[in-house]
């Protein structure tokens, strides 16, 4: 198999990177350091009547101003995000809002702003027809592991000032601006839908929306041709993020691809983006953006050229590395993700986890293995001395990866061992702590220095790492989407042998169902179960989110066709405290 003659991958976070102390006492990458400049409060006047606000939260929020009223795109990530948009924006125009649309389902929890603002109820609210299904998913079914997602890539759990503190999250100074406490969701769903490219006159313009997926199936593309301005959620402030650190779908670069080749097609002469600084310039942006293109189109031709060569995963790694241009802008830089995630993601998307390595095909039980490891090296004594002078020497990938092994030995040892875990640990968290000050992608730093802060014991984040329902999530949806959401928090090992069948019975009218059969829970519409409870929405909600647990609620809040008991057997096979309880 060929081999790559370049020195193994050259590190985002080279220990002889620059770092530097920002304004928090923060320790970081100097460029990333610099990137926060892009990224402060400013409403940008990019063309007579369009204005766009960056800084204000994670997103930007964009008005665009017709003869027959203003068009607000994106409504951020809560009321009073938005209600600040408002404020500014109605220092240039006293325009009525004459329509909403959103981008993707993102950034569009602050939408109640604008019908408070305008006293009034009746504005169009323009989106792809997935977005209401994806915010549902995103806060019932996979809560947990989204919420802990989250914690970690966007640092929502760091320290506000010092040395851990927060630089930027990349896309933004914070995922949320601690301004806008406490956050209130405001989410309205849209009323005008749409799945495929239409043309509509909105406010007196002609406006373009076209499907362009993203980091979300139900992103869209705006077009003004009357204004030459494009709104999009394609070109970011960094290197597109093929892969989020905090999980997320298979993001297909062949597919962002075209979308970002429709954009060049336009030929716009303003081109803003959901995240960060416009782009104002006809031969800019086509500059910016072919770039931008072109640099996502090698990481997925030479992924697959090394794929087609027989590569593992470590060796595409190494295979596959960005070019470097003098003229390189902050659009192609790794301030948010890493170009060798990106490439690891593009191989499973494509191929699948397993990458022709026949190590990887039978692993072996992570403690067993480490036992093993360790014994190889000569005992625990002599891996912590090799890994600590890794460390030293600044090799802080093997730093990392041998003081897990010792960690997973030492956890798995029966003898007594807090000192040894305790030294492994904290060379661990020094480790990512180094990664953290010297890498350049704000993701990657805030991911490194959540970890650490919890192998020293400063951060707790196991709460995370339990399913949670939010009330206000089970209060603005459909009862069934949460109903429906409890199968993957079935134990099978409780359920196996039984079948049966319960049905929701909702105050608002709403009914639905769960089938518990061969230790899985099927959705159904309960019409046929043999049990049933009576109950509102209200009380489900507070059942769900931890606030009221079932026996007290089958005291006076749940009335049953069937004996009690039947009722909490049948919920006892879910693993959710609240309703075994």
């Amino acid at each position: 198999m060929e081999r790559n003659p370049k020195p193994y991958l050259q590190d985002s976070f080279a220990i002889d990177n620059e770092t530097v102390e920002d304004v928090k006492g923060q320790i970081g990458n100097a460029d990333l350091v610099d990137h926060s400049r892009r990224l402060v409060k400013k409403l940008w006047n990019v063309a007579e009547g369009v204005w766009c606000f960056v800084g204000n939260g994670l997103s930007n929020q964009t008005f665009v101003e017709g003869p027959e009223g203003l068009i607000v795109i994106d409504t951020g990530e809560c009321v009073e995000e938005m209600a600040e948009a408002i404020v500014a924006i109605r220092k240039e125009t006293q325009s009525p809002i004459a329509a909403v649309i959103y981008t993707h389902f993102h950034y569009v929890a602050g939408t109640e702003a604008v019908f408070t603002s305008e006293e009034r109820d009746d504005i169009p609210i323009w989106g792809h027809e997935r977005i209401a299904m994806n915010r549902r998913s995103y806060g019932t079914e996979l809560s947990a592991v989204a919420s802990r997602g989250l914690i970690h890539q966007f640092g929502i759990a760091l320290p506000h000032s010092g040395i851990d503190s927060v630089i930027n999250v990349g896309l933004g100074l914070s995922y949320r601006n601690p301004e806008h406490a406490p956050f209130t969701p405001g989410f309205v769903e849209p009323n005008k839908t749409f799945t495929e490219p239409l043309s509509v006159q909105i406010a007196g313009l002609q406006v373009h929306m076209s499907p362009a997926p993203s980091d979300a199936d139900d992103s869209i593309t705006i077009w003004f041709p009357d204004l030459g301005v494009c709104v999009n959620n394609l070109i970011w402030p960094v290197l597109f993020n093929v892969f989020a650190i905090r999980g997320e779908e298979y993001r297909d670069p062949r597919i962002l691809l075209s979308g970002i080749d429709y954009i060049l097609s336009l030929s716009p002469e303003v081109v803003i983006g959901t995240h960060g600084p416009p782009i104002v310039g006809a031969e800019l942006a086509k500059t910016e953006i072919t770039r931008y293109r072109d640099r996502i189109q090698f990481l997925w031709d030479q992924t697959v050229r090394g794929i087609n060569k027989g590569m593992d995963l470590e060796q595409l790694t190494q295979f596959v590395q960005l070019p470097r241009s003098e003229e390189e802008s902050y659009l192609t830089r790794q301030f948010y993700g890493l170009a060798e995630h990106h490439v690891r993601q593009i191989h499973n998307g494509l191929r699948g986890w397993f990458d022709g390595n026949p190590a990887k095909l039978f692993p072996d039980n992570p403690s067993a293995r480490a036992k093993k490891l360790v014994r190889g090296f000569g005992g625990a004594e002599k891996t912590q001395a090799i890994a600590d002078e890794a460390f030293t020497k600044g090799d802080l990938r093997w730093a990392i990866e041998l003081s897990s092994v010792l960690l997973e030995y030492h956890n798995s040892s029966e003898e007594e061992s807090g000192a040894e875990m305790e030294r492994a640990s904290r060379l661990l968290a020094n480790s990512l702590r180094k990664v953290a000050q010297t890498t350049t992608a704000a993701n990657i730093r805030n991911w490194c220095l959540t970890h650490a802060l919890e192998l020293e014991g400063s951060l707790n984040l196991e709460r995370h790492r339990r399913h949670r329902f939010s009330r206000s999530v089970v209060m603005s949806n459909p009862a069934s989407s949460t109903v429906h959401a409890l199968r993957v928090l079935l134990n099978p090992d409780l359920a196996e042998g039984f079948c049966q069948e319960l049905r929701w019975e909702f105050e608002n009218g709403e009914s639905t169902g769960l089938l518990i059969r061969n230790q899985v829970a099927i959705p159904t519409d309960g019409k046929d179960a043999p049990l049933a409870i009576r109950l509102s929405i209200e009380t489900w909600a507070d059942l769900l989110s931890g606030t009221l647990t079932l026996s007290d609620s089958l005291l006076s809040k749940i009335t049953t066709t069937n004996r009690s008991e039947e009722i909490t057997k049948f919920l006892s096979h879910f693993d959710l405290p609240s309703i075994t309880q």
